[in-house]
């Protein structure tokens, strides 16, 4: 794989960065001439992942930090959502029926499948206590 430029920023647990880790990421993608519908896209997945950390992973504890970093080589721009909290397993992950939530007005729990249908590949891993998600979208 290129070499790539790599970009990162670390932010405290809380839903009040969510805007800071949102336009960091934007500007980077308008940066690699993304549009508008797949900065939107980009945006959405990385504040449903972001929220499942700070939620999950952190249990809303703003003592705790998250390390966004970002970047792109000839074919692809990636984001990596990191953190040290609570493993998610993703074996036991099951696709939710979004029709049949929607139709029962329950909130939450499409996060992920959301995440996985806006980017081209999404990849999770747990490596010395800490949690990642990667997240792609092709140039």
């Amino acid at each position: 794989m290129a070499s790539s430029d790599t970009y990162r920023i670390d932010v405290p647990a809380s839903t009040q960065q969510l805007s800071v880790v949102r336009d960091f990421v934007t500007n980077h993608a308008r940066t690699y001439g993304f549009g508008e519908s797949d900065i939107e896209e980009i945006r959405l997945a990385v504040d449903e992942a972001m929220t499942n950390v700070i939620k999950h992973a952190y249990q809303y504890d703003e003592s705790k930090t998250v390390y966004v970093t970002l970047g792109k080589n000839k074919t692809e721009f990636w984001v990596a959502i990191q953190d040290s909290g609570e493993a998610f397993d993703i074996e036991k992950y099951q696709e939710p029926d979004v029709s049949e939530r929607i139709k029962q007005r329950k909130k939450g729990g499409v996060g992920v499948f959301l995440i996985r249908k806006l980017m081209d590949k999404v990849e999770y891993s747990r490596k010395n206590s800490h949690n990642e998600i990667r997240m792609t979208k092709n140039l």
